[in-house]
Protein backbone atom coordinates (compact mmCIF):
# COMPACT_ATOMS: atom_id res chain seq x y z
CA UNK A 1 0.00 0.00 0.00
CA UNK A 2 1.26 3.83 -1.06
CA UNK A 3 0.21 4.55 2.94
CA UNK A 4 2.49 2.22 4.61
CA UNK A 5 5.28 2.94 1.97
CA UNK A 6 5.51 6.68 3.44
CA UNK A 7 5.53 5.69 7.10
CA UNK A 8 8.99 4.12 8.89
CA UNK A 9 10.11 1.30 10.08
CA UNK A 10 9.97 2.25 13.91
CA UNK A 11 13.06 2.34 16.04
CA UNK A 12 13.31 0.13 18.77
CA UNK A 13 11.08 -0.37 21.46
CA UNK A 14 11.17 2.25 24.50
CA UNK A 15 11.05 5.83 24.71
CA UNK A 16 9.76 7.77 21.74
CA UNK A 17 11.71 10.91 20.57
CA UNK A 18 9.95 13.35 18.44
CA UNK A 19 11.86 16.61 16.65
CA UNK A 20 9.48 19.14 15.36
CA UNK A 21 10.68 22.29 13.13
CA UNK A 22 7.60 23.93 12.91
CA UNK A 23 4.31 24.06 14.57
CA UNK A 24 5.27 20.74 16.91
CA UNK A 25 7.72 23.45 18.80
CA UNK A 26 4.38 25.54 20.09
CA UNK A 27 1.51 22.69 19.39
CA UNK A 28 2.62 19.32 20.17
CA UNK A 29 -0.45 17.76 20.61
CA UNK A 30 0.63 15.07 22.86
CA UNK A 31 2.07 14.58 26.41
CA UNK A 32 5.92 13.68 26.48
CA UNK A 33 8.36 13.17 29.37
CA UNK A 34 11.04 15.37 28.59
CA UNK A 35 11.58 18.41 26.42
CA UNK A 36 15.21 19.17 24.78
CA UNK A 37 16.45 21.15 22.14
CA UNK A 38 18.27 19.39 19.31
CA UNK A 39 19.74 19.42 16.14
CA UNK A 40 19.16 17.38 13.03
CA UNK A 41 21.74 17.48 10.28
CA UNK A 42 21.43 16.51 6.67
CA UNK A 43 18.14 18.35 6.22
CA UNK A 44 16.45 22.37 6.63
CA UNK A 45 13.26 23.89 7.45
CA UNK A 46 11.76 25.46 4.81
CA UNK A 47 8.60 26.77 3.70
CA UNK A 48 8.49 24.21 0.73
CA UNK A 49 5.26 22.84 0.80
CA UNK A 50 1.61 23.49 0.07
CA UNK A 51 -0.97 23.31 2.37
CA UNK A 52 -4.28 22.20 1.07
CA UNK A 53 -5.54 21.46 4.50
CA UNK A 54 -4.19 23.49 7.31
CA UNK A 55 -2.99 27.13 6.14
CA UNK A 56 -4.67 26.87 2.64
CA UNK A 57 -7.56 25.15 0.34
CA UNK A 58 -7.26 23.31 -2.65
CA UNK A 59 -8.35 26.35 -4.35
CA UNK A 60 -6.00 28.64 -2.73
CA UNK A 61 -2.83 26.74 -0.81
CA UNK A 62 -1.05 28.26 1.68
CA UNK A 63 2.70 27.03 2.62
CA UNK A 64 3.72 24.96 5.61
CA UNK A 65 7.13 24.11 6.37
CA UNK A 66 8.70 20.66 5.80
CA UNK A 67 12.60 19.62 6.14
CA UNK A 68 14.31 19.20 2.73
CA UNK A 69 16.88 17.56 2.60
CA UNK A 70 20.54 19.35 2.54
CA UNK A 71 23.81 17.78 2.85
CA UNK A 72 25.75 19.97 4.18
CA UNK A 73 22.73 21.53 6.43
CA UNK A 74 21.12 21.23 9.70
CA UNK A 75 18.13 22.04 11.20
CA UNK A 76 17.41 23.56 15.44
CA UNK A 77 14.37 22.40 16.78
CA UNK A 78 12.64 20.29 19.90
CA UNK A 79 13.08 17.12 20.76
CA UNK A 80 9.93 15.01 22.74
CA UNK A 81 10.51 11.85 24.76
CA UNK A 82 7.00 10.35 25.06
CA UNK A 83 7.54 7.83 27.18
CA UNK A 84 7.14 3.83 25.73
CA UNK A 85 3.47 3.08 27.21
CA UNK A 86 2.39 6.15 24.83
CA UNK A 87 4.71 5.47 22.18
CA UNK A 88 1.86 3.77 19.88
CA UNK A 89 -0.69 6.62 20.73
CA UNK A 90 1.82 9.11 19.85
CA UNK A 91 2.65 7.63 16.55
CA UNK A 92 -0.57 7.36 15.28
CA UNK A 93 -1.69 10.90 16.47
CA UNK A 94 1.23 12.06 14.37
CA UNK A 95 0.46 9.91 11.56
CA UNK A 96 -2.96 11.23 11.37
CA UNK A 97 -1.73 15.04 12.23
CA UNK A 98 1.23 14.83 9.63
CA UNK A 99 0.72 12.00 6.66
CA UNK A 100 -3.00 13.63 5.80
CA UNK A 101 -2.21 14.14 2.34
CA UNK A 102 1.15 12.16 2.59
CA UNK A 103 3.29 15.04 1.12
CA UNK A 104 5.51 14.04 4.70
CA UNK A 105 7.75 10.88 4.56
CA UNK A 106 8.20 9.63 8.38
CA UNK A 107 11.76 9.01 8.94
CA UNK A 108 13.33 7.97 11.92
CA UNK A 109 16.69 10.00 11.86
CA UNK A 110 20.27 10.48 14.30
CA UNK A 111 19.69 13.72 15.74
CA UNK A 112 21.75 15.23 19.10
CA UNK A 113 20.18 16.90 21.86
CA UNK A 114 21.44 20.21 23.47
CA UNK A 115 23.22 18.45 26.40
CA UNK A 116 25.17 16.33 23.76
CA UNK A 117 23.20 12.90 24.15
CA UNK A 118 22.75 11.12 20.61
CA UNK A 119 19.36 9.89 20.13
CA UNK A 120 16.90 8.80 17.08
CA UNK A 121 13.74 10.69 16.19
CA UNK A 122 10.94 10.09 14.49
CA UNK A 123 10.38 13.35 12.12
CA UNK A 124 8.34 14.44 8.98
CA UNK A 125 10.25 15.60 5.85
CA UNK A 126 9.24 16.29 2.72
CA UNK A 127 8.49 13.94 -0.01
CA UNK A 128 10.18 16.15 -3.28
CA UNK A 129 7.91 13.94 -5.66
CA UNK A 130 4.10 14.94 -4.36
CA UNK A 131 2.51 17.03 -6.42
CA UNK A 132 2.50 19.61 -2.79
CA UNK A 133 5.91 19.78 -3.50
CA UNK A 134 7.36 23.74 -4.06
CA UNK A 135 10.46 23.51 -2.59
CA UNK A 136 11.70 25.71 -5.99
CA UNK A 137 9.40 28.83 -4.81
CA UNK A 138 11.33 32.09 -4.43
CA UNK A 139 11.42 33.86 -1.28
CA UNK A 140 9.30 36.78 -2.77
CA UNK A 141 6.58 33.85 -3.59
CA UNK A 142 6.05 32.61 -0.67
CA UNK A 143 6.00 35.37 1.40
CA UNK A 144 2.82 36.41 -1.29
CA UNK A 145 1.53 33.08 -0.87
CA UNK A 146 2.02 33.23 2.83
CA UNK A 147 0.19 36.62 3.43
CA UNK A 148 -2.55 35.67 1.15
CA UNK A 149 -3.76 31.97 2.27
CA UNK A 150 -6.08 31.11 5.22
CA UNK A 151 -7.26 27.34 6.14
CA UNK A 152 -9.56 25.65 8.92
CA UNK A 153 -6.09 26.36 11.57
CA UNK A 154 -6.32 29.86 10.34
CA UNK A 155 -3.88 32.29 8.72
CA UNK A 156 -0.64 30.73 7.17
CA UNK A 157 0.81 34.38 8.27
CA UNK A 158 -0.24 33.27 12.03
CA UNK A 159 2.21 30.01 11.45
CA UNK A 160 4.98 31.69 10.65
CA UNK A 161 4.43 34.18 13.07
CA UNK A 162 3.89 31.63 15.83
CA UNK A 163 7.18 29.55 14.37
CA UNK A 164 9.41 32.72 14.37
CA UNK A 165 8.42 33.73 18.08
CA UNK A 166 8.76 30.26 19.41
CA UNK A 167 12.29 30.20 18.14
CA UNK A 168 12.89 33.15 19.66
CA UNK A 169 12.08 32.34 22.57
CA UNK A 170 14.08 29.33 22.59
CA UNK A 171 17.06 31.05 21.27
CA UNK A 172 17.20 29.31 17.87
CA UNK A 173 18.11 31.18 15.01
CA UNK A 174 16.55 30.98 11.46
CA UNK A 175 17.93 33.99 9.29
CA UNK A 176 15.35 32.89 6.46
CA UNK A 177 12.57 32.52 8.29
CA UNK A 178 13.42 35.88 9.77
CA UNK A 179 13.65 37.53 6.36
CA UNK A 180 10.30 35.78 5.31
CA UNK A 181 8.41 37.06 8.07
CA UNK A 182 9.80 40.74 7.58
CA UNK A 183 8.74 40.25 3.84
CA UNK A 184 5.04 38.89 5.15
CA UNK A 185 4.84 41.70 7.82
CA UNK A 186 5.14 44.61 4.99
CA UNK A 187 2.61 42.76 2.86
CA UNK A 188 -0.06 42.87 5.48
CA UNK A 189 1.13 46.40 6.94
CA UNK A 190 2.16 44.97 9.93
Amino acid sequence: MENDARRATPSPEGDLWVFGYGSLIWRPGFDFAERRLARLTGWRRSFCLLSVKYRGTPEAPGLVLGLDEAPDGWCDGVAYRAPAAARDAVLAYLRERELITYAYREIFAPMRLEDGRAAVAVTYVVDRGHAQYAGALAEDAQARVIAAAAGPMGPNSEYLANTVAHLAQLGLSDPELDRLHARVSRLLGV
